[in-house]
């Protein structure tokens, strides 16, 4: 697993060795950050739920993100995101919180809101709609910013949760990812 570009390109990352993390694969990392660009560039404040290994937002620091959010509930995938963080020399812009998402969503207060949201729970996760739906109802993402949700193809999420609109899904083997955003026309291609 590596940075794919940006100011921390080539740079490896490391990843928990545990059955409970499961990093998103770099060719799906790099259909994401192509669908992404051609919606603007990586820019603002990123929160990366069920964080891991923090590629994700690690990705979109080395891309031009000012500030990045993790949030991943294990102590020791929190030293390694930090570690991470450490090894691309992003640490100072960048938090480590070590919440479980739901209570991360429920006690949650920011200052700002956030321009890119990723959220990569376990595949066969039975909450991510719910999940969603919280996140739809929150002042968590910014009016021009999108959720990016990773799940299985076996997982149907629908078009519309709330104010926010699925633009686009994709589907890439045993991968897949859906991105939202407030109030737009769906365009879900399912390449």
């Amino acid at each position: 697993m590596r940075v794919i570009t940006g100011s921390a390109k080539g740079h490896r990352l490391r990843a928990p060795s545990d059955l409970g993390t499961r990093p998103m694969l770099d060719r799906v990392k790099e259909s994401l950050f192509s669908v992404l660009e051609g919606y603007g560039a990586i820019r603002g404040r990123v929160l990366d739920l069920y964080a891991g290994s923090g590629a994700i937002g690690i990705e979109c620091l080395s891309r031009g993100a000012a500030w990045a959010d993790f949030v991943e509930q294990r102590a020791h995938v929190c030293q390694i995101i930090a570690d991470n963080l450490a090894h691309t020399r992003l640490t100072e812009r960048a938090r480590v919180i070590r919440s479980p998402v739901e209570r991360f969503l429920a006690t949650h207060r920011p200052q700002h809101s956030y321009d890119i949201l990723m959220m990569d729970p376990p595949y066969a996760d039975p909450q991510i709609p719910a999940t969603i739906a919280t996140i739809a109802r929150s002042d968590l993402i910014d009016a021009d910013g999108v959720l990016i949700v990773g799940h299985s193809p076996r997982v149907t999420l629908e078009d519309d949760y709330g104010r926010l609109r699925r633009i686009k899904l994709r589907r890439l083997g045993d991968s897949c990812f859906s991105i939202y955003r407030i109030g737009t026309a769906t365009d879900a291609d399912g390449e």
